[in-house]
């Protein structure tokens, strides 16, 4: 031990701790051991890498996840404002069938002013439902679309083209692009 003592350099501070001494403290007999030592703590420093690297992926992965449902989630409310009056249109397409069959029907006794009436009823209502996005679909001169048209029946006229709509019995409707009620049509079959 005096030994050891006298290897100590002159140049170093009293504060300073020696190998020699951790090794006398700790009761390590020889270098292999401290090797062991330190190669013990590299393990544990890779499995913090490895944590630290699954964590940062799952908070991107956590971040990508909440853009994406925040994108969703503003697509859904869009499309509900777009489209959130779809039944309400429902409802009130028999309302402007029911006033289009009063001006086809009315007799020759009836006054100038109620047809007069029921016409600018309709077209009111027709440029309230423009408003919201609602847009007939008269698809007279047309070729059939098994989209926007449903064939009620078929026909022949060799004048006409075959797919070609001939006579409209009910107007169709459509909500920004989306048909809501398909016309029905009679379709040309040469």
């Amino acid at each position: 031990m005096a030994k050891k003592n006298k290897t100590k350099d002159n140049s170093a501070p009293e504060n300073d701790v020696l190998v020699e001494d951790v090794m006398e403290e700790s009761e390590i007999e020889d270098l292999e051991d401290i090797e062991e030592v330190i190669t013990e703590d590299e393990p544990e420093e890779d499995d913090a890498d490895k944590k630290i690297h699954n964590l940062e992926e799952a908070l991107l992965r956590s971040r990508a996840e909440l853009d994406n449902a925040l994108k969703r989630s503003v697509a859904a409310i869009e499309k509900a404002h777009k489209y959130g009056v779809e039944r309400l249109l429902n409802e009130l397409l028999p309302v402007v069938d029911n006033l289009e069959h009063a001006l086809k029907n009315f007799s020759d006794e009836s006054s100038a002013e109620d047809k007069e009436g029921v016409e600018l009823t309709l077209k009111s209502f027709e440029s309230a439902l423009d408003k919201f996005g609602i847009r007939p679909i008269y698809p007279i001169n047309e070729q059939f679309d098994p989209v926007k048209h449903e064939a009620v029946m078929t026909s022949q006229d060799p004048e006409k083209e075959n797919n070609e709509i001939e006579n409209i019995f009910q107007r169709g409707w459509e909500l920004h692009e989306r048909v809501v009620r398909p016309a029905r049509v009679s379709v040309i079959k040469n």
